[in-house]
């Protein structure tokens, strides 16, 4: 039982890592890169993309892998739940969020146009959604370990 526990809290730190970063972006540091520019907010995108991928990817698999690993022990479906929500923004992006992403990635975009403009904001929105899935997944497991407090 207390490596079920062990493996849902793992999970709810992976989890609420994941939110807090993915709302930053949302929240401060997508609007922020949009205020000096479309140019300049494609040159600050893809170092920034690049660097994010790699942490909120590997967040997103160890919440989704503990989690799984909990309801397994025996935590209960709603681990079982915040897995999935949290699980889903891997293909979200990967089927969503990614052609989205090689647009911006392209070196031969006009980094300039109002197209591309409507690239970040189109990719601010999708982000949006791997944010309300993880604070989802937050909420889920918060509840879930607070009946056990």
């Amino acid at each position: 039982m207390i490596w079920g526990l062990i493996l849902e809290l793992v999970a709810t730190f992976s989890t609420a890592i994941f939110a807090g970063a993915a709302v930053y972006i949302n929240l401060v540091e997508h609007p922020a890169r949009i205020e000096v520019g479309t140019a300049a907010a494609v040159r600050q995108w893809r170092p920034s993309y690049r660097r994010a991928t790699l942490m909120q990817a590997s967040l997103a698999l160890v919440a989704l892998l503990s989690s799984l690993g909990a309801w397994l022990l025996g935590r209960g479906i709603a681990v079982l739940v915040g897995g999935a929500c949290i699980g889903f923004v891997i293909p979200f992006t990967l089927i969503v969020i990614y052609p989205t992403n090689r647009q911006l990635e392209d070196p031969k975009l006009d980094v300039g146009s109002m197209s591309t403009a409507t690239l970040l904001a189109r990719w601010n929105r999708l982000h949006a959604a791997r944010s309300g899935a993880a604070i989802i997944a937050l909420i889920i497991y918060l509840l879930d370990l607070g009946q056990f407090v």
